[in-house]
């Protein structure tokens, strides 16, 4: 809706994962150079973790569309499934058809005979499991087991996990442990830093096509959009979207801090609960904890000129 009236080609706030729009801060371009790392040297299990709305989604389809056409990747987005299911959506991505009733025998032998096949032209495969923390222990068995298809020197598939911060609790539990060791390579995704805030924004907003408009963001809106969001990108999203549409509606072309509040307040505080409304509970608890205190001071201090 705003998007010609700030000479946009395209919403730059979207909340979809599209790799033109990630920003590479050094811990993003870290965690993709893990990764990086981790295939090129055949490394077997890699583990992304994150909070939500830190980029791991987005970073996963960054990684996709830079492999070349020597590796095979799948990508698994949902993984609400069986071990069955799972097997079977695996050897679809990949491509690989079966003829007949599917069994996790056959599955897993049309997968292995993908593999020698594709290792043997001199490719790789990798498997990417987004909201890993969702997967059953039964199929994370099973991901485990897949990680057996090798040859004596090299690992036929790279698997990574990507997920929320119970992933690493989930992997750290006994029952999981053979699992848990066979991971190489580990990155946990914090929130972006104050100074990144900035120019994550403008970095939207330049690949939206708004090369001039970044100046319209004042440097009081930046601090308070970092402040309410806490860095996290799905968040500053949400802020600066209806920040613009709200600059839209009113015909000003400045974005500055009434701006952004008032896009919070439309926003509504659930959404920013973790920050805001946690923040603004602490002062208050610490105001009513100084005046108790005053007040028991001022208690004692009666009692004592009375005496």
């Amino acid at each position: 809706m705003y998007e010609a009236y700030f000479g946009l080609k395209e919403n730059p706030f979207s909340l979809s994962p599209d790799p033109r729009y990630l920003y590479l801060s050094p811990q993003h371009q870290e965690a993709l150079n893990c990764l990086i790392y981790g295939i090129g040297e055949r490394k077997g299990f890699m583990v992304v973790t994150g909070g939500i709305g830190t980029g791991k989604t987005t970073l996963c389809r960054a990684l996709l569309a830079g492999l070349d056409g020597g590796t095979a990747s799948a990508l698994i987005f949902n993984p609400a499934l069986s071990d069955i299911e799972l097997l079977k959506t695996i050897n679809e991505e990949f491509g690989i058809k079966l003829v007949g009733r599917g069994t996790k025998k056959r599955y897993i032998d049309g997968l292995n005979a993908f593999l020698m096949k594709n290792f043997a032209a001199g490719k790789n495969a990798i498997l990417l499991i987004d909201e890993a923390q969702n997967l059953s222990h039964g199929v994370l068995e099973q991901i485990r087991m897949l990680s057996n298809l090798e040859t004596v020197r090299e690992k036929l598939i790279q698997i990574i996990l990507l997920g929320q911060p119970e992933l690493r609790r989930l992997l750290a539990l006994p029952s999981l442990r053979q699992l848990n060791e066979r991971i190489t390579v580990r990155y946990d995704l914090k929130p972006l830093a104050r100074e990144d805030v900035r120019r994550y924004i403008e970095h939207r907003l330049v690949t939206a096509g708004g090369e001039r408009i970044g100046s319209s963001f004042t440097a009081g809106s930046y601090d308070l959009i970092y402040r309410m969001s806490r860095g996290i990108p799905r968040r500053i999203n949400a802020i600066c979207d209806r920040a613009l549409l709200i600059a839209y509606g009113r015909d000003v072309r400045t974005i500055d801090r009434r701006l952004v509040r008032a896009a919070i307040r439309d926003i509504g505080p659930g959404y920013l609960s973790e920050t805001g409304v946690r923040r603004r509970i602490v002062r208050i608890l610490l105001a009513a904890l100084i005046t108790a205190a005053l007040l028991l001071a001022a208690g004692y201090a009666y009692v004592k000129l009375l005496d």
